[in-house]
């Protein structure tokens, strides 16, 4: 059994295309800088138009070596964190199974407890 990290911004105008363009930025930017090639990084649904109001989604299984736990969920929200700084004001939803993931405005998502 795992544990994920899942990540939603709604709102109800599209992105724009700088919007999008800087969402593939920071996705590409991750994967990039990811640690880890055998984990579960970032990793955003292809948006089907079910929910007009969903501008974007993903979600990434976390793992389950312990010393890979912490420094694979800081990448992740990091990269959330710089996604939703792109995607201004939208609704956003960030959890860890059921636990939601506080957001702080001056350092974005972390853990509690994890801040230096």
């Amino acid at each position: 059994m795992g544990v994920s990290i899942y990540y939603q911004a709604r709102r109800s105008t599209p992105p724009t295309e700088a919007e999008t363009a800087e969402v593939a930025r920071i996705a590409a930017a991750h994967q990039a800088s990811f640690p880890y090639e055998d984990e579960e990084s970032l990793y955003l649904y292809d948006h089907d138009g079910s929910d007009p109001d969903e501008i974007l989604a993903g979600s990434t299984k976390l793992p389950l070596a312990p010393d890979r736990l912490l420094p694979v969920t800081a990448h992740v929200l990091a990269s959330v964190t710089e996604l939703r700084r792109a995607l201004p004001d939208a609704e956003w939803q960030v959890h860890i199974d059921d636990v939601d993931i506080p957001w702080d405005g001056d350092e974005g998502y972390a853990l509690p407890g994890t801040r230096a």
